[in-house]
């Protein structure tokens, strides 16, 4: 039996799985992705990477000091006990806010940072960790 059945079955199984599995973990680290092999024709195995295009990259995650300020401000405004856990997972829902309770959390973000953020916006803040994130990026477009 000859070996290029083989590798070649062995190529189509390896670039299966980095198709599947490495973009994901290169798009978080460095915004590289699998892109393609290069010249299939041949018997070595070789890919190249490309640049993810801006609307599929996923912004870095806030600061944790960002985050550790929205959960204080969440924790003041619902007047929760220190000893209830607020991350950035917490939804504010979860913890007992309503649609007011939201609201006062809006002002109490944008008094505390600086930063004005518009009604579509705030709509979207669902989690502590939306929160911090929407402050990191009003921040960087105040700064630019």
């Amino acid at each position: 039996m000859s070996l290029m059945p083989k590798l070649r079955q062995v190529e189509d199984d390896l670039y299966v799985l980095l198709r599947n599995y490495l973009p994901l973990a290169t798009t978080r680290a460095s915004g590289l992705k699998l892109a393609s092999f290069v010249n299939q024709e041949r018997n070595n195995l070789s890919f190249r990477l490309r640049p993810v295009p801006a609307r599929l990259r996923r912004s870095c995650a806030a600061k944790p000091e960002t985050v550790d300020k929205v959960c204080e401000i969440a924790r003041k405004q619902l007047a929760l006990s220190s000893d209830e856990p607020v991350t950035g997972a917490s939804k504010f829902s979860d913890l007992g806010a309503d649609s007011l309770d939201t609201v006062e959390i809006v002002l109490g973000i944008e008094e505390e940072f600086g930063v004005t953020i518009k009604e579509d916006n705030a709509q979207n803040i669902t989690t502590v960790q939306d929160a911090a994130d929407l402050i990191e990026k009003l921040c960087r477009a105040k700064g630019a």
